[in-house]
């Protein structure tokens, strides 16, 4: 039996709750907000990168108390298309590997012998080209390319940088494969929302090709803000929000007044 109200809001977080680490005006307050009204907000993020014990010092940093409970993550989702037992390299940072390692696929080198059975590749700031030079080859051996997501840029204080949709970009151009992507708004993730959360009230964010889209694969509402990747020179934008809000605080005034 669920010990939570039956509304859920999903919020994404990098370009919504706060950038690079930095909390955007008015989101911490507006989570609070919505918990004081009694309503369930989690958190989900197509950013492989952090640990979920880094996710929740992160959040509680910036102002906003969550639970690793509360946190669906791209790296989650990639590890729910491995079966236990199975064998996978990374090309990524260690939230990949936590999440590997809770679903029980044991992580190895690009290189193994035998071979690992995927190769998950997510962003990283530490690039090495002999490292993206044995995850292509190992792809083109045969193992699976797994994407955790596709997102081009990475929003920032000062402007966007390279997402992990830039790595992936490279992997497959060397390995002459296609991805599976795992992150919003592919299936992997979808499942993993509906499957702890139930049907969301709502889904928040600010990429309208991967948050909007995400919000269709779980039948929510899209309520587009407009402090991270996208900007008001982008709108119209498709798929179209049900409201446009300037931040985060914004959306849920909307939503609350009833006016979204």
């Amino acid at each position: 039996m669920r010990d939570w109200p039956a509304v859920t809001w999903v919020i994404d977080v990098d370009g919504v709750v706060w950038l690079a680490g930095t909390p955007i005006p008015g989101a911490p307050e507006a989570i609070r907000r919505l918990r004081d009204a009694g309503e369930r907000v989690v958190f989900v993020s197509n950013n492989s990168g952090p640990t979920l014990a880094e996710y929740t010092s992160r959040l509680a940093t910036a102002g906003v108390e969550a639970c690793q409970a509360d946190l669906v993550t791209s790296a989650q989702a990639a590890a729910s298309m491995l079966s236990p037992g199975q064998r996978a390299a990374v090309v990524g940072a260690e939230g990949i590997r936590e999440a590997l390692a809770e679903r029980g696929v044991t992580v190895v080198a690009s290189d193994a012998v035998p071979g690992p059975d995927a190769v998950v590749v997510g962003r990283s700031t530490t690039l090495d080209y002999d490292e993206l030079a044995a995850a292509s080859t190992a792809i083109r051996d045969g193992a699976r390319f797994v994407a955790t997501n596709t997102d081009a840029t990475y929003p920032t204080g000062d402007g966007p940088l390279p997402g992990a949709g830039a790595v992936v970009a490279f992997v497959a151009t060397a390995s002459g494969r296609h991805p599976e992507v795992a992150g919003k708004p592919y299936r992997a993730a979808a499942e993993l929302v509906r499957s702890r959360f139930g049907s969301p009230r709502v889904m928040i964010g600010d990429r309208p090709d991967t948050d909007g889209a995400f919000a269709i694969a779980v039948g929510a509402p899209f309520a587009l803000v407009l402090s991270g990747c996208t900007t008001a020179a982008d709108l119209p934008v498709t798929p179209a929000p049900t409201l446009v809000a300037a931040d985060l605080a914004g959306a849920v005034e909307q939503l609350l007044a009833g006016t979204g």
